[in-house]
């Protein structure tokens, strides 16, 4: 399972897991499976749009997708989740 290291323009930095439940909607989105998506089509707005779904599924206040959104954001980077944290 992968997760998001989000740091935000304020300095704050927050993990998620990307659950099942963010995985069906992103697929929704890009309209094929995430794992086809990011091996063969990954792009910055993927990138993005994933950390904005795990933000929302995760009960943080997000704005509307885009510009706003993404101004609220320095960096952001994906790891692989350590299967054995518990």
């Amino acid at each position: 399972m992968i997760k998001l290291k989000i740091t935000r323009d304020t300095g704050v930095v927050e993990e998620y897991d990307i659950t099942p439940a963010i995985e069906v909607e992103f697929e929704a989105y890009a309209k094929t499976g995430i794992t086809k998506r990011f091996r063969e089509n990954e792009s910055q707005t993927d990138i993005y749009y994933l950390c904005w779904l795990a933000l929302k599924h995760n009960k943080k206040e997000v704005a509307v997708f885009g510009e706003a959104f993404l101004n609220t954001l320095k960096a952001v980077e994906i790891e692989e989740s350590d299967p054995l944290a518990g």
